[in-house]
């Protein structure tokens, strides 16, 4: 074999399991047909919608709206250029360091457009051209995926848009329709409205970001009209049609809705392409997602894994990272511990809503009697400093173990501040910790106290 590992996609999970392998001292190829290495994350996923995001709220002054009123602003006249200049520099930024983490390890990586010719060879063809064959021992899928672009929505570049798209605009638009409330809907939504920009939202569903705690998603959807966003729930779209001025959304219900541009979020398919995985044995679903035992990440090629994006939830940079280096692992005979239970989840909207274990109607529908903890950020000395005045943390925990069951929050800094809450799920820890801890004061961190005295007085000493 040429290599030991042969992994195709430079995203989180193809980087880790890619650098993971050559810690193990074995000889690895990455194969990407980007122009950069770094995969959808880096290029038009993960890193540039949270780059935009923090341009955004820096430049128009957002977080600080809650002292100086709703019509503060940093810079007045905000441009396409103000946000793709610092978009550009942090994506050079993480390609760079992406090639030095390769140098470093010995990891090799060409440009090329891969195809599975057997269960232990693949083709190699570069854009110019150029075929080879290559074989390997074992090889690891980490293709990502791209937008659903269904036949009957008109993409023009113009009037209507995918999420990838959105990363060439030349201008900012005036108004915007996004069709999907999804993680990618309500982040670009959000991230456009805090531009002051007026944003209809529809959703064919009732209810938005299922796998959130109601309460969690409630406050969210308070926040979005609270500051005049537009969201138009269980709305089925008819019809899109670009025309030479406007976008226009026909629903079912005969309404229409006329916006400058019209972002199409509804869903993403799996990156195949012409990968050949009939010729493997593997097979994918109608959204290109390839199935794999969920300990392992093994296909039914048995030297063949499949990580990240493309095998479908939860679709994270962070679990993809790990669940790439849990295949490396696997493939090289290295025992691992058995993972967590539970991992966080971040929404980098605006605000950001973190999530980690159970949601409430979860621990209800089990069964099991537990009690809530609350804390308002407002009520927090830091809160006020930062000038936040709305955001919440919650807390589940369980009657009779007294153990933290779950941890949600909406609000700044919901992100960073979950990983508090991860640990004490994960290392058993109870009520008690937060009554008997000490938090830095003034921090939102805090609030983590806060809340855990709201349910310690309902639940006594236990």
């Amino acid at each position: 074999m040429d290599y030991d590992m042969l992994v195709i996609g430079s995203g989180p999970s193809g980087r880790r399991a890619a650098v993971q392998s050559a810690k193990l001292g074995k000889s690895v190829l990455v194969v990407d047909r980007g122009r950069r290495l770094g995969g959808v994350s880096v290029h038009t996923g993960t890193i540039p919608s949270k780059t935009l995001r923090e341009t955004v709220l820096n430049l128009s002054g957002w977080r600080e709206r809650g002292f100086y009123g709703r019509g503060y602003r940093v810079k007045q006249d905000i441009s396409i250029g103000d946000l793709v200049e610092r978009l550009h520099k942090t994506l050079d930024h993480e390609v760079e360091v992406l090639q030095h983490q390769f140098m470093r390890n010995a990891v090799k990586s060409v440009r090329a457009t891969a195809k599975f010719l057997g269960p232990n060879k693949l083709s190699l063809t570069t854009d110019n051209g150029d075929y080879s064959e290559v074989g390997f021992a074992n090889a690891l899928i980490a293709v990502g995926t791209r937008p659903h672009r269904p036949r009957d929505v008109p993409f023009d570049k113009i009037r209507v848009f995918d999420s990838d798209e959105m990363l060439e605009l030349d201008h900012l638009p005036r108004t915007l329709t996004v069709i999907g409330a999804g993680v990618i809907g309500v982040e670009y939504a959000t991230i456009f409205s805090a531009l002051d920009v007026p944003v209809t939202l529809v959703e064919p569903r009732n209810t938005i970001l299922d796998f959130v705690d109601r309460e969690i998603v409630d406050d969210f959807i308070h926040q979005m009209r609270d500051r005049g966003m537009t969201i138009r729930l269980g709305s089925t779209v008819k019809e899109i049609a670009s025309k030479p001025d406007y976008a226009e959304v026909t629903l079912a219900d005969g309404r229409t809705i006329r916006s400058e541009i019209v972002l199409y979020a509804a869903g993403r398919s799996g990156n195949l392409g012409t990968l050949g995985l009939d010729v493997v044995g593997i097979e994918a679903d109608s959204r290109g997602r390839i199935k794999v035992d969920p300990q392992t990440f093994q296909t039914s090629a048995p030297n063949i894994y499949a990580t990240g994006d493309v095998i479908g939830f939860p679709s994270l940079a962070s679990t993809s990272m790990e669940q790439g280096r849990v295949a490396a692992c696997h493939a090289f005979g290295v025992t691992l511990p058995p993972p967590p239970e539970t991992f966080p989840y971040g929404i980098y909207a605006v605000p950001e809503i973190s999530t980690v274990g159970q949601s409430e109607e979860q621990v209800r529908e089990s069964g099991a009697a537990y009690e809530v903890g609350v804390a308002r950020f407002r009520e927090t000395s830091r809160g006020h400093i930062m000038g936040v005045n709305t955001g919440f943390l919650k807390l589940l925990f369980s009657v009779e173990t007294r153990r933290l069951l779950g941890a949600h929050i909406v609000g700044e800094g919901a992100t960073e501040l979950i990983h508090i809450g991860q640990a004490v799920i994960n290392l058993g820890g109870t009520v008690d910790f937060f009554v008997n801890n000490t938090f830095n004061y003034p921090t939102l961190a805090e609030a983590y106290k806060i809340a855990g005295l709201d349910a310690w007085n309902r639940m006594g000493r236990g």
